[in-house]
This record gives structure tokens, C-alpha cells and sequence, in this order.
């Protein structure tokens, strides 16, 4: 943990608090008075560790004054619980230091509106709901000013150095909130010291096994690892002196990473703590932008660099502010990763958006809150919004260009697809084609940083269904979920119509274009209603056509055909149903039917083909699957090692009628357990009653619906 926060951590009296307050900031004549009014306004007032609050408000000044120099920030922080927790009203705020003042400590008043004393239990469903209204409610009140958000962070940065004092139950709720929305905040406001810190803190009470082993790892090698360090950053001084580098102008500091950062690692990679690669690293600070590159090119001369683990964001800055080399290098059978910035960098990098209020000039690279004021129109639904931004707040990024040299920071792991939506809305929702690199590519192929990536169009939007859980992005998967709803909106709304048209056809073409309804839709998916259009248009309509007309429509009932697990409901004899071979649709899946002569062929709902025929109003029959419909699972189940288990599991789901598709059996050498991969089918469309019939005879590991990709 850094020296500094180490600090405040121990402090826990008001004398200490404003002594270390004193020391980090210019106490101006203002805020001396409002360091005595904060004081006084929480007096009587005491922690759950049972300090005298004000010492929180103090230091949570201490630690806002490391970041910023700015007088404002330093004051809301020290008044940041004033109207929340006293008699003190907002007003009195305002009228003994002004409207900038006041306005920040609303925001933090209406962002604490949710207490952490009101958090959701970690196993309830509320849980996602209130972070997501903790992380809207912080966005939202930050976007006129985002030193808000500063404030917050150090203010949760203290709960947390002093989260030991409350019970068990609430440190979890709160490490688990820490973690889902104050360290992706951190993450994009670039302030890498805070988030690192509130990582590890969280980590510390949500997985406090998985830290003591790395702490365990990190202590117990401590010795040999500074002696690494020391012998690599000493032959890294003789490289750089030896290219006549003036070392009074460079700095070069060894770290090791934080220890959630080492986990992740290892839970990404699946390997233990001393196969972390890129465990040890240096950062060496430079003057000038271009001895980054002289230094670069230094290190890759003398040791040999991991080129695939190059990363250049002095060029291309991330989206936060944030400017670094970073290269891996060999040195004496260890791999070190390097950072290299210069001095400015590292105040961008350590403190973000907080650099700019350091000093009265602020820094040179302004981060981009274009993302922190589009949130003013984003979606009102709690949970869309809270998964629409996390993501997109918190990710490791790649960077592409386009052919005209434009960058993109997407999440590693996007595809072109996800590039295409990310130029523009228009471009993903028309992409036909793409080039990585010259090369023509599938639109799902994943990109790498620093690939070159074009686009082919045409004009109209084409619907991919199937591709919303293969993109990564969520404007790309909030974008093929709107587009999918549109096309299936229009396409039941067609089909309605073809459907009617069809039931009529034997005494007036087109009848729709005489009944007018803005219930079309509902014709395909529900029996009912069908019959009721169908009455009502020859309640209205029929009764004015010719005799013959009438007695056509009127002697020509709906009947139900049924054909194995389908059914057709027609006025027209139908004598046989097929699948047509362009979709293939399965059990359950959604689906169209067209009438060709006597015969039903039956489609998937998102077929090309079909869309083509529905647009070009072929006649169309009222289809569904028969009750009776299979259901196909798949599912990895754990059983006791012991004789006849399967066996009995078997015989159980036999009682429920389950056909068994495949069973694929395995044991672990001296384990107590087995496990069966199964697939079965069964008559039950609902997965939750399907999952909670097989865990009452055994453990399942993995559940799953074997549905269609368009359902996907």
C-alpha cells in the first residue's frame, strides 16, 4: 500500500487528522474556518471504531488535498457530510462559502441518499439494483462537475481503510460495492492510485484466502525479489548512462503488482502466482515525450522485448488521459515489464482527472468526458443503464484504426462488428463485410491492437440475432437487440396481415387493406385473437360483399390440422408440412408458415428467405408447436462415486418422461465424485422447473437449454 495512505489509516484522533491535513494543503483563512465549522457541526458525533466523526471528514480532505490542489475540492470534502448528518442546511452552505461549494456537496448529499447501511445483501436479488442506483445517482450528479466523483472516491477510500470496524456482513456489501462501481469510476477518471488501492482493499474482505496466499508469496520472497530488482534496474542505469542518458533527469522506480491485479492474472491464465509473467516491472520517468522512444529503443537493443505484450500509449492515449509505454522485456531469465512516461505521465497516470486541478496551469492532456455527459440521456431502465456502462467504464482496451488513420479504444476481446458499431450506429446495423489489415475477414473475427479495419455497407439494416452474445461491446449488443425487436415487431406484424389475407382470399383480395388495425402483430402469436379478427371482419366487411362471396367465406371454417409436434390452423385443406432447408428450424424455436397449394412449409421467424416471401405477401398459415414438444437439455451433474448412482439418476428423470440423448461419463483418479455430461429431451419448456427436477437426485454444474442460435 502507498506510504501516504498508509498514514491515513493509523490516524484515528482529531489532532493527528489536522495536523497530516496541514501538511498536505494550504490552509487558507476559508478553509480554516471550515475545518473549525466541520469540527463543530459534528460534534457529539462518533464512528462505529469510536473516533469522533470529524476525523473522517478530515481526512477525507487529507486524501482529496494529495490528489488536488484545488481549494473547492478540499472544502466539499471536508463538508461533504454536513447536510446529510447535521442540522446544517444546504442553504447555510451556500451563504457562508458560495454556490461552487454548495452545488458539489449536493451532489455528494444526493448520492449518499443510498447509505451503505442500506446496502442489499450480497444473495439478494435487489443486490444489482442498488449498486446500479449507487453508480447512476454518482454519475449523474457529477456531470456539471465531475470533482464530485473525486470527492466520492476519497471519501469511499477512507470507508474502506476503515472498514474493520463494522461487522462482517457489511464489509462484504461494501468491499462488493467498492469493487462493481467506485473502481470503475476510478478506472476512467484515470486515478490509478485510489482505484489500485480500493481493489485491494475489496479483495482483502471478499476473498480474504486468495490474499493471504499472494501476501504469503510476496512476503516470503520479498528478499530475493528486491535483490532481482536491484540487479536489473542497476544494469538499466549502465544501459541508459552508457547511451549518454543524463541519470540526474531519470527516475526509476521498481513496483510490484497490486495484489488483486496478480489475481485476475492468475484466474484469467489459470496458473499460480510464480507463473505471473509480468510480476515484477519498472517505471522509468523521463523529460521529454521523445525520450520515451529513446529509452524504448535502449532497452529492446540490450535485452530481447515480448513484442505480442507492446503497447504504445504516449501515441495513442486511452480514453482517461492516460500516456505510458509499456514493453516486456528478458533480463537474466526473469521477465520485467517496463513503463516508460515522463514525469508529466506519471501525475496524469497516478492522479487522472485530479492532475488538472494539481496546479493553478492544470496538465497538458485533457481527458475525454464526452462519456460522462452522454449519460444524461441514457436508458431510464436502472439495470440497463448500470450494464450498458459498467462494461464499457471498466475493461481492458485495444486500439484500431480506421483505413483513414481515426483510433478506436475498444475492450479486448471486440470483434469488427463491434468496431463497426463503434463508428457509427448506421455502419454496424448496414455491415456486410470487413477488411482487417487488406484482408477480407467474417464480421465476428476478433481484432488485435493496432489492426486497420474497414467496413463494407449497403442500404438497408440487416438483423443478426444470433450474434448478440458474440460481440463484446454493449453499444453493439443494445443496438442488435433494438434492431432484432424492430424485426421481429414488423415481421409478426406481416405475417398478421398475409395470415388474414390468406383466410380471406376466396372472396376478396387483400382484405387488410379495407380492415384496418393497429393489432396486426398479435394475429400470429395468439389463437384467440385470430378468431376474433377473423369474426369481426365478417361481421363488418363479409355481410357487404355479393352472396356468393358470403357463402364461400361462411362455409369455410377454421380447422385444426395437426401434423406430428404441429399444428396448422386453416380454412384451406392443408394435407402435409415440411421444414424448408435454408434455416432448419428446431423444436421451440420461433417460426413462420407459408401455404404452397396443399401444403405448409415452415420456416425459422428470422430466415432471409423467409423475411423476403413475408415482405413480397405470399399466403402465410397460423402455426405453432404442439404442447407435446421435446425440449432439449444439456447438463453436467456430479454424483458420489459410488455403484449404481447413475443408474438411479436415470430412473428418476424417467419418471418425468426424459428421453436420454447421450451420456458421456467421467471420474477423477481418487476422487469421491464422478461426473456425467447428459443430454436429454423433455417436455417442459421451462429451464428453472427442468433444473430444479434434476438437483433434487444431484449436483448440477452446468445447465443449459440446447435451443437454436437465432434464439442465442
Amino acid at each position: 500500500m502507498d506510504p501516504f495512505i498508509q498514514k491515513i489509516q493509523s490516524i484515528n484522533n482529531l489532532d493527528d487528522a489536522i495536523s497530516l491535513l496541514q501538511n498536505e494543503a494550504h490552509i487558507t483563512s476559508k478553509l480554516q474556518d471550515i475545518i473549525v465549522f466541520t469540527i463543530k457541526a459534528h460534534e457529539g458525533q462518533f464512528r462505529k471504531s469510536g473516533e469522533p466523526y470529524a476525523v473522517h471528514p478530515l481526512l477525507v480532505a487529507t486524501i482529496a488535498s494529495h490528489f488536488s490542489k484545488d481549494e473547492d475540492i478540499i472544502a466539499t470534502a471536508l463538508l461533504h457530510d454536513v447536510v446529510e448528518d447535521t442540522d446544517y442546511t444546504l442553504d447555510f452552505i451556500k451563504e457562508s462559502w458560495g454556490d461552487d461549494i454548495a452545488h458539489m456537496v449536493d451532489g455528494l448529499t444526493k448520492i449518499d441518499e443510498i447509505r451503505e447501511h442500506e446496502l442489499a445483501p450480497s444473495d439478494s436479488n435487489n443486490r444489482l439494483i442498488s449498486s446500479a442506483m449507487t453508480f447512476r445517482k454518482m454519475l449523474i450528479a457529477s456531470i456539471d462537475d465531475v470533482r464530485v466523483l473525486v470527492v466520492k472516491l476519497c471519501d469511499r477510500l477512507h470507508n474502506m481503510l476503515t472498514l474493520s470496524a463494522l461487522p462482517l456482513n457489511k464489509q462484504q456489501r461494501i468491499a462488493e460495492e467498492t469493487l462493481v462501481v467506485y473502481v470503475p469510476i476510478a478506472h476512467r477518471l484515470g486515478i490509478s492510485t485510489i482505484k489500485n488501492t480500493l481493489e485491494d482493499l475489496a479483495f482483502l474482505y471478499l476473498y480474504p484466502n486468495e490474499y493471504k496466499k499472494i501476501d504469503d508469496f510476496i512476503q516470503e520472497h520479498q528478499h530475493a525479489i528486491q535483490l532481482t530488482f536491484n540487479k536489473f534496474i542497476s544494469s538499466t542505469k549502465k544501459l541508459l548512462e552508457k547511451n549518454e542518458v543524463d541519470l540526474n533527469k531519470v527516475q526509476i522506480f521498481s513496483r510490484i503488482k497490486h495484489y488483486y491485479s496478480i489475481y485476475l492474472k492468475m484466474q484469467r491464465k489459470g496458473v499460480s502466482i510464480d507463473e505471473v509473467l509480468d510480476l515484477l516491472a519498472i517505471r522509468i520517468l523521463v523529460d521529454k515525450d521523445i525520450d520515451c522512444y529513446k529509452v524504448l529503443g535502449y532497452l529492446h537493443l540490450e535485452y530481447k522485448p515480448l513484442i505480442s505484450r507492446f503497447k504504445d500509449y504516449v501515441s495513442t492515449p486511452k480514453e482517461n488521459g492516460y500516456r505510458t509505454i509499456h514493453t516486456t522485456v528478458f533480463y537474466n531469465s526473469k521477465i520485467y515489464e517496463v513503463q516508460i512516461r515522463t514525469f508529466e505521465m506519471n501525475k496524469i497516470a497516478e492522479y487522472g482527472i485530479a492532475a488538472h486541478w494539481l496546479y493553478k496551469t492544470g496538465a497538458k492532456q485533457q481527458p475525454n468526458l464526452n462519456w460522462l455527459k452522454s449519460l444524461e440521456y441514457s436508458n431510464d431502465n436502472i439495470e440497463e443503464f448500470y450494464a450498458d456502462t459498467k462494461e464499457d467504464l471498466y475493461s481492458e482496451e485495444i486500439v484500431v484504426y480506421s483505413p483513414h488513420g481515426d483510433t478506436f479504444n475498444l475492450p479486448r476481446g471486440s470483434t469488427a462488428y463491434d468496431f463497426a458499431y463503434a463508428v457509427h450506429t448506421d455502419v454496424g446495423k448496414n455491415a456486410i463485410e470487413c477488411y482487417i489489415n487488406k484482408v477480407k475477414k467474417p464480421l465476428l473475427t476478433e481484432l488485435h491492437s493496432s489492426d486497420i479495419v474497414s467496413i463494407k455497407t449497403v442500404d438497408y439494416a440487416i438483423p443478426r440475432c444470433s450474434w448478440l452474445d458474440m460481440v463484446k461491446t454493449n453499444r453493439a449488443k443494445k443496438q442488435i437487440r433494438l434492431l432484432c425487436t424492430q424485426r421481429l415487431k414488423e415481421i409478426d406484424e406481416l405475417t398478421g396481415r398475409n395470415i388474414i389475407n390468406t383466410v380471406f382470399s376466396k372472396s376478396i383480395d387483400h382484405v387488410t387493406s379495407i380492415y384496418k388495425s393497429d393489432s396486426l402483430h398479435k394475429i400470429p402469436l395468439i389463437l384467440d385473437y385470430f378468431k376474433h379478427v377473423k369474426h369481426e371482419i365478417e361481421k363488418n366487411i363479409i355481410k357487404n360483399q355479393g352472396f356468393v362471396a358470403r357463402f364461400k367465406i361462411y362455409t369455410s371454417k377454421i380447422r385444426k390440422f395437426k401434423f406430428d409436434n404441429m399444428i396448422i390452423y386453416s380454412n384451406f385443406s392443408i394435407n402435409s408440412v415440411s421444414f424448408d432447408h435454408c434455416c432448419h428450424p428446431k423444436f421451440a424455436d420461433e417460426i413462420v408458415a407459408f401455404k404452397e397449394g396443399n401444403k405448409a412449409v415452415i420456416h425459422h421467424k428470422m430466415c432471409d428467405k423467409a423475411y423476403k416471401k413475408i415482405m413480397s405477401n405470399n399466403e402465410m398459415l397460423f402455426c405453432k408447436w404442439t404442447k407435446d414438444t421435446l425440449y432439449q437439455y444439456k447438463m453436467v451433474v456430479s454424483l458420489p462415486n459410488t455403484k449404481g448412482e447413475l443408474a438411479r439418476l436415470l430412473s428418476y428423470m424417467s419418471q418425468y418422461e426424459g428421453y436420454i440423448l447421450s451420456v458421456e461419463y467421467g471420474r477423477e483418479k481418487h476422487s469421491y465424485r464422478q461426473y456425467c455430461d447428459i443430454e436429454f429431451e423433455l417436455n417442459n419448456s421451462n429451464i428453472e422447473d427442468v433444473k430444479k427436477i434434476i438437483e433434487k437426485k444431484a449436483k448440477v454444474i452446468e445447465f443449459f437449454s440446447k435451443k437454436d442460435a437465432y434464439n442465442k
